[in-house]
């Protein structure tokens, strides 16, 4: 970090930032790649996929999230306390993501968890969460829609800002079975994340009293050049009108390259987590490969406004940010990994942080209330996405609509009636 510090200064300037701004932008990101004990700094422990196929998705929510904070430090923090996110590699496997997690929780100067991505890890960090005392014990917005944190006995110990799988496969079963497709098979993840998106599709037809006609799993940390023909032919037994992915954008890239190929041409489906825009970049490289456009008959739930809709004020806010300041990478990642401009894991992370902040300043005016009090009685904070965030005592989870997008000119864009229904049958 020392040795590129000209360099890294130069480059500020060229975003437009003042000699002033720059070198203070350069102060908070040093502050956070060094992971300073000094006094005064609040810190959040984010264990989450940073390497491997999933790791896009940590570092895209990382990235959004310390947009907003680094503009947050640079005017003066929380009461002149700058907010830092302590990063720790779990390589979405639950053992690391266990480890890491004691380690937060051991250290005193971790405020709490935040930011955690992936069902796989969460749902085996839950049982520490409600086996310690304090405030560490919170999990404050993790990147993942199961229901075990949603649930007792855990629910008390998460606080959730993004909708549910389950409300994501409801409303795509439900435009699916109103366009008349109705035999609906389904790609997953063979653990509890495939398993959660499995049953959220499962209730979801059976509410129409209708069931899944195939399905077909495939082994976590699966890449793009693994071979999924003999996924794609089992499903293609089956017959469906459409296929729902719940997984990993890499596999599920390499899920919907072979499902192409094999001329498996019905609409196919992904949730929130598959982290549209990476999916799609291999998409791209994929199709200049083999000379196909496997972009075509793509939906994708989201649990956040898009990132292209600049009548919001967020959005433009997030727009801003990510052009004007250099976002440092986690630790342990070099200049090598290819930043998106903008994602929809990248607009999570930031709004993540703007609800956090709003917790934050909320218990430096009421420290009597303690985190989990302060954070029961945030009520109608607006965060500029036209739907106001509030948790009480019996409800943990923040923001409940679900949005969708398609792929168009290589880019998530948002569904349209008409586009819906171009699949009527």
């Amino acid at each position: 970090m020392k040795g590129n510090g000209a360099k890294i200064l130069f480059g500020f300037f060229k975003t437009g930032l003042s000699v002033f701004a720059a070198v203070m932008v350069f102060a908070v990101l040093f502050m956070g790649s060094s992971n300073s004990m000094a006094a005064g700094k609040i810190k959040l422990g984010m264990s989450a996929a940073f390497t491997g196929p999933s790791g896009g998705l940590g570092v895209e929510l990382y990235r959004g999230s310390m947009a907003y904070f680094t503009h947050l430090n640079l005017n003066d923090g929380i009461n002149g306390k700058p907010v830092l996110i302590i990063t720790r590699d779990d390589k979405y496997h639950p053992d690391p993501a266990i480890q890491n997690t004691i380690d937060f929780m051991h250290r005193s100067d971790v405020k709490c968890l935040f930011n955690y991505v992936g069902t796989p890890t969460v749902t085996r960090v839950l049982p520490l969460l409600s086996g310690y005392d304090g405030e560490k014990e919170i999990l404050f917005f993790p990147f993942t829609g199961a229901e075990p944190q949603r649930q007792g006995p855990y629910r008390r110990h998460v606080f959730n800002l993004r909708a549910s799988y389950q409300q994501e496969l409801t409303g795509l079963v439900n435009h699916f079975v109103k366009l008349g497709l109705r035999r609906v098979a389904v790609f997953y993840q063979a653990d509890a994340y495939g398993r959660s998106g499995w049953s959220g599709v499962r209730n979801a037809l059976s509410a129409h009293g209708l069931f899944m006609v195939g399905e077909a799993t495939y082994r976590r940390d699966s890449g793009v050049d693994d071979c999924m023909e003999e996924q794609v032919a089992i499903l293609q037994r089956a017959k469906p009108d459409v296929v729902v992915c719940i997984g990993s954008y890499a596999a599920c890239a390499a899920f919907i390259r072979d499902a192409r190929n094999m001329n498996l041409d019905v609409p196919i489906a992904n949730v929130s987590f598959v982290g549209s825009e990476n999916m799609v970049s291999l998409l791209l490289r994929e199709g200049e490969r083999f000379g196909q456009d496997y972009t075509r008959d793509l939906v994708n739930s989201q649990v956040v406004p898009s990132y292209e809709d600049v009548d919001l004020p967020a959005v433009r806010e997030y727009r801003h940010l990510m052009d004007t300041i250099p976002v440092p990478l986690p630790l342990g990642l070099d200049g090598d990994y290819h930043s998106l401009r903008y994602s929809f894991a990248g607009f999570e992370g930031f709004l993540n942080a703007k609800v956090m902040t709003a917790i934050l300043r909320k218990l430096e005016a009421e420290p009597s209330l303690g985190l989990m009090g302060v954070a029961e009685s945030l009520a109608g904070v607006d965060i500029g996405i036209g739907t106001p965030v509030s948790f009480t005592r019996d409800d943990h989870q923040g923001l409940k609509r679900v949005y969708f997008t398609t792929v168009r000119d290589g880019k998530s864009v948002p569904m349209t009636e008409e586009q819906w229904e171009t699949w009527r049958k």
